[in-house]
């Protein structure tokens, strides 16, 4: 998994016109340049907010790519939320977790 490249892309969409042109235009074309595994460059073309989340994507850099694919704040929320049932626990980055989505934290 290429977690620091995949940011590294969404993070660079999230700032640059010319970038989100290029995506919008030719989303593939767009994401030349960067290494991503092919689980990784089908969740940034879905959009796949879950998945996205699961492969360790940050908060703060989904929720604007979200907002740049058109998907409202409620929606944003239950995507990583179904992400986690559907694709596991989030694998890398800030929010790995560190126990199944269904087991009691107690603390």
């Amino acid at each position: 998994m290429s977690h620091y490249q995949l940011s590294k892309f969404l993070y660079q969409l999230n700032r640059d016109d010319r970038l989100q042109a290029q995506f919008r235009e030719a989303p593939q074309r767009a994401l030349e340049g960067f290494t991503l595994s092919d689980e990784e460059r089908a969740a940034v073309l879905q959009p796949d907010i879950g998945l996205l989340y699961v492969l360790g994507v940050n908060g703060q850099i989904l929720m604007h790519f979200a907002a740049f694919c058109g998907i409202d704040w409620n929606d944003y929320l239950q995507r990583m939320r179904d992400g986690v049932k559907q694709h596991g626990p989030v694998r890398a980055g800030l929010y790995a977790m560190t126990t199944s989505p269904d087991e009691k934290v107690v603390g």
